[in-house]
């Protein structure tokens, strides 16, 4: 045993730095951010068109009166919920023919109009698309409402009440807030997880391919034991993931400092270090659970083609796993939930899910406990396949089909 933990010693160290030490790898770390800056340069190119372009605006045909009572409501409506939260008025004075006109209101494309409103507060009336009436209602409706209690008010010779003002208590944390962070820090947390994978896992598909077509492999297997060669690449890819991680994670570090000082994350239920040390322990159970299924699936392959032809259902399989654990975030105490947790593929995203939402630790001590078991499991199970391709044995494929001619 301690020979074959030396031999993948030899095999890993040989196989990082080769992948580490080279352009190419400067190309890896490059290539996941290029989508992320080309989404960071189309979203700031999209905000240049400014808040008013966004916001629905209604045309409302009415006289200097209602025109003025409808101003104020809007006004002091703004000032409490916010100028962005109403639609934009657009006082059109009453002309002769009002269906023309609300055409002619309508038809005009440089006040981006969704509807007209017409009628007076008493009776009003809103004509438009039924996309841009539906949009523009309840919102429009509070405006009037507004206007028709000031104008009562005038009427009664009685002042308006001052606006309310709260005597205000700041404490530290509410439920509602935390939950609230704490599911998207859940979800997050998956989807991170599930991004790196993909990207990093997959690739031990075809980690074999190159060394298999020149017979490198062949040179290898006769100087150390094969188990030693699996477990020097996973080793070793698993190694180079890290190293990859944790340039990126520095670079989204500088980023969101730099360029998002007043953004603040939600803190998960756990605290930001232990989720960050969770996070890498269920990567690394998740890594090693699915790369070595993969390096030994993969070293059937002989050629680029099979690996493509691979590559396909080992993808839908990883979605299917995270849409599996995804359950935890919605119903944590759920039987799907359980399920996700217990099984051991989806259980790293169940456990990261949980790791947000929940302050209790001693349930991912026996998690990792369970997942280091598959991964046991796992890895003897890939070994052996691993072992059969390299040799060309292939004993126990031959002997199913001599059974299957014979009979």
């Amino acid at each position: 045993m301690i020979d074959v933990i030396r031999a993948a010693w030899v095999i890993a160290r040989r196989d990082y730095v080769a992948s580490v030490f080279s352009r190419a790898f400067l190309l890896f770390l490059i290539g996941p951010l290029l989508p992320i800056l080309a989404g960071l340069l189309f979203s700031i190119a999209g905000a240049g068109g400014g808040a008013d372009q966004k916001r629905p605006a209604v045309a409302v045909i009415a006289g200097p009166a209602e025109a003025e009572l409808l101003h104020a409501a809007r006004g002091r409506l703004a000032e409490r919920l916010g100028d962005a939260m109403l639609p934009m008025l657009h006082i059109a004075a009453p002309e002769g023919g009002a269906e023309a006109q609300t055409r002619r209101l309508l038809a005009d494309r440089s006040d981006g109009v969704v509807a007209v409103a017409r009628g007076g507060i008493d009776a009003p009336r809103l004509i438009g698309p039924r996309a841009g009436v539906a949009d523009v209602r309840g919102r429009l409706a509070l405006i009037y409402d507004e206007a028709r209690a000031a104008r009562a008010m005038a009427d009664a010779g009685a002042a308006a009440p001052g606006p309310v003002a709260f005597r205000e208590t700041v404490v530290e944390r509410a439920a509602g807030p935390d939950a609230a962070g704490h599911a998207a820090t859940a979800r997050a947390g998956q989807l991170v997880l599930m991004f790196l994978t993909m990207i990093l896992a997959g690739m031990l598909l075809s980690n074999l391919i190159e060394e298999k077509s020149n017979k490198v492999i062949e040179v290898l297997a006769a100087a150390v034991p094969v188990d030693a060669i699996f477990l020097g690449k996973l080793a070793a890819m698993l190694a180079m993931s890290l190293t990859g991680i944790a340039v990126w994670g520095a670079m989204a570090l500088l980023a969101l400092r730099g360029l998002f000082p007043a953004v603040t994350l939600p803190v998960p239920a756990v605290g930001w270090g232990a989720f960050v040390a969770l996070g890498t322990v269920y990567f690394v159970a998740c890594y090693l659970l699915l790369g070595a299924l993969f390096l030994g699936i993969g070293a059937q392959a002989s050629s680029v083609r099979e690996v493509q032809t691979l590559s396909m259902p080992v993808t839908m399989g990883q979605l299917g796993v995270v849409a599996l654990a995804s359950s935890v975030v919605a119903a944590p105490e759920s039987g799907l939930a359980k399920a996700a947790t217990v099984f051991p593929w989806s259980s790293p995203f169940a456990m990261i899910a949980r790791a947000a939402q929940a302050p209790e630790i001693w349930p991912h001590l026996l998690a990792i406990g369970w997942q280091a078991l598959w991964i046991g499991l796992i890895i003897r199970f890939a070994a052996r396949r691993f072992r059969v391709s390299v040799l060309k044995s292939g004993g126990p494929r031959r002997r199913w089909f001599r059974r299957w001619r014979t009979s």
